[in-house]
């Protein structure tokens, strides 16, 4: 295993057994949205406090696996303070990412991504490619951040 791979997992168990951002927001002003992956049992609620086009505050709760619990931890720790612009921006990379054949990661050439390493710590979920059925579980929150930024929308 090379040292690489090694952080990444460092990254993943800190942000599983530390997670960020953990707790509830009040609601309203608040908003609260519920994520559920059937397949594996993993849920998510994850509260929006927006103002002027930022996401000022995120908080999260909910139970699950190693993957999907630590991806919430980066993930709410990677678009806190960012405009709803930006974050939208992130939720697209990170999909990418997600959708990144394992070929691409295991040969000489470079990913589609432009560069993985921009992602800072939200890199070391790049292995869960290599196992399809995790993906469900890397990406429910930011499927259930993404649902809350369409209800956001919906209400403006």
């Amino acid at each position: 295993m090379s040292n690489l791979e090694d952080l990444y997992r460092e990254v993943i168990l800190d942000h599983y057994r530390s997670p960020r951002n953990r707790g509830e927001l009040e609601t309203p002003p608040a908003l609260r949205v519920e994520g559920f992956n059937p397949l594996c049992g993993d849920e998510v609620v994850v509260y929006l406090l927006v103002d002027n086009g930022v996401l000022t505050d995120i908080k999260m709760t909910g139970h699950g696996c190693s993957i999907s619990q630590s991806s919430s931890s980066l993930m709410s720790a990677a678009v806190k303070g960012k405009s709803l612009e930006q974050v939208r921006g992130l939720i697209t990379t990170f999909k990418t990412l997600m959708t990144v054949h394992e070929s691409s990661i295991d040969s000489s050439e470079p990913p589609p991504l432009q560069d993985v390493r921009a992602l800072g710590e939200l890199a070391a979920l790049q292995g869960v490619v290599k196992f399809p059925v995790r993906i469900k579980c890397a990406t429910l929150a930011w499927n259930t951040l993404n649902q809350g930024l369409d209800e956001l929308s919906a209400i403006d």
